[in-house]
């Protein structure tokens, strides 16, 4: 075959699939959305360094349900709090299905919590929330833990600071560790030494695996995963050091399996083994190995980076807002003193609770959510969304819409105070999703960022060399995940 016949072919093929989606849209009465270019669809629109602001300008055009085509992939958007409200919440049922995100079913082969469906889903989410609560109830449960880990950080910033005379240095990794540390308890019954070189290597596996995803060429492999398959690129060392953590947890399990007393779980793997044997006789059991391997998985890459990035960012907030660390620091003083923090506190420190609560917000490290699929044809708005579309919740819509928020561009705490200083909710507050898919680690993350930044600013005060208008709050990516620039910070005692 020559290469005109090649180059005919191909078009023929491209110009099929194009006329394929304008079917599509005429069988289905689609969302509106903006015109898409045959093979690539809404590529070209979008902002490559920040695509979901690209989605909030076609809100303004096409309404808060849009229909674009990431490359073949028909997708929806839901833009603003009340579409994702709706959707997620009023009708969940409809909404459970999980997007089949390349990167994740690569990572995963489609085990495991976060990227499952159907029973495998139901039975994983249900058993990982009742193990979680089963051990923050117990004797040695996750706040302790949490308390136990946040006194090894506060002794570990003050040998670096007493090390180095006072000098900045990144915290990046020390809070990885500690907040790791945190996951190692729950899921293996151990921390890990800071100086573990082990665990130092897994821990940076993790922060590189994430930039990936959030990096254009990750992005584009979950686009084009068939053609970036075969290209060479930073994907092929991702997935490699990926293997690593798996390895590292299948050992895990295997040294858990030969300690294990049935009788008396000491963390999540013993649980699961545990729930392993006792349907080891069914053949449709979802408690199997692998299911076991990548659900650990799903609890480190999801619960490690994102809070130790949310803490890192509202370091680099307090040094930008002396002001307002002091003011937490004053609070913290005369409510608590230097007794160790508790989750019993927060309801007695209304302002550093809201501060926290707007890291959270101005932050917006998921702006997609993860994605959600449709399983089946849904009828939602007057619209239909066919069977296999993906659809994002754009959670960057809902915590920064000008509606439900004062000033949705600038650090204000004041959005979770009332009139009289008191803490106030928001509905629109989501940076966990929503629904039955919503982030099955919400309240120890929310533990862990309370106790942890208490903690510190009972310990210390923080600044930097160059004074605050040095601090760059921008996120250095800005894409799957907005991740905070890392900045080297000063801890001065207290």
């Amino acid at each position: 075959m020559d290469f005109s016949t090649t180059v005919i072919l191909a078009g023929l093929i491209v110009a099929l699939l194009w006329l394929f989606s304008v079917k599509n849209r005429r069988k289905y009465h689609l969302p509106p959305g903006p015109y898409a270019l045959p093979l690539v669809g809404n590529l070209p629109q979008l902002d490559k360094n920040a695509p979901f602001k690209s989605f909030l300008k076609f809100s303004e055009t096409y309404g808060p349900v849009i229909t674009v085509y990431l490359g073949w992939q028909r997708t929806v958007v839901l833009v603003g709090y009340d579409a994702v409200k709706e959707a997620l919440v009023d009708h969940a049922d409809d909404f459970t299905g999980r997007g089949p995100l390349p990167f994740l079913m690569k990572v995963t082969s489609g085990y495991g919590l976060a990227i499952s469906n159907g029973e495998r889903w139901l039975q994983l989410r249900r058993f990982t929330l009742t193990t979680l609560r089963d051990f923050g109830m117990g004797r040695k449960g996750m706040e302790q833990w949490i308390q136990e880990e946040s006194q090894h950080l506060r002794d570990r910033v003050k040998n670096v600071e007493s090390c180095m005379a006072a000098k900045p240095f990144d915290p990046s990794f020390l809070l990885s560790l500690s907040v790791s540390n945190v996951i190692c308890c729950l899921v293996f019954g151990q921390r890990f030494k800071y100086e573990d070189e082990k665990f130092l290597s897994l821990l940076q596996i993790i922060t590189n695996t994430l930039k990936f995803a959030s990096s254009p060429w990750g992005q584009m492999y979950n686009v084009f995963p068939r053609i970036v398959e075969h290209l060479p690129g930073s994907h092929n060392t991702a997935f490699a050091l990926i293997e690593e953590i798996k390895g590292f947890v299948s050992m895990q399990i295997q040294e858990h399996k030969e300690t294990m007393d049935p009788s008396s779980p000491r963390d999540f793997i013993d649980s699961f083994l545990i729930r392993s044997n006792q349907e080891k006789d069914i053949p449709s059991t979802e408690f199997h190995h692998e299911n076991l391997v990548s659900t650990v998985l799903n609890l480190f890459l999801a619960g490690t980076e994102t809070t130790s990035s949310t803490i890192r960012y509202a370091l680099s907030l307090f040094i930008k807002y002396p002001d307002i660390q002091e003011k937490m620091q004053h609070e913290i003083d005369t409510v608590i003193g230097q007794s160790c923090p508790s989750m019993e506190n927060r309801k007695s420190l209304p302002f550093t609770d809201a501060v926290i609560h707007e890291v959270q917000r101005f932050l917006d490290i998921v702006p997609f959510s993860l994605p959600h699929y449709a399983l089946h044809d849904i009828s939602f708005r007057g619209y239909t969304i066919p069977k296999d579309t993906v659809i994002i919740p754009l959670l960057h819509s809902v915590l920064k819409e000008e509606k439900h928020w004062e000033t949705p561009w600038t650090f204000n705490p004041k959005h979770f105070l009332d009139q009289n200083d008191n803490f106030k909710k928001n509905p629109s507050f989501m940076p966990f999703s929503a629904g039955k898919r919503a982030c099955v680690g919400e309240s120890l993350a929310r533990m862990e960022l309370f106790i942890f930044l208490v903690s510190l600013l009972q310990n210390f005060t923080f600044s930097c060399t160059g004074g605050p208008d040095t601090i760059n709050l921008s996120p250095e990516f800005s894409s799957f995940g907005n991740l905070p620039r890392s900045s080297e910070i000063i801890a001065t005692p207290r």
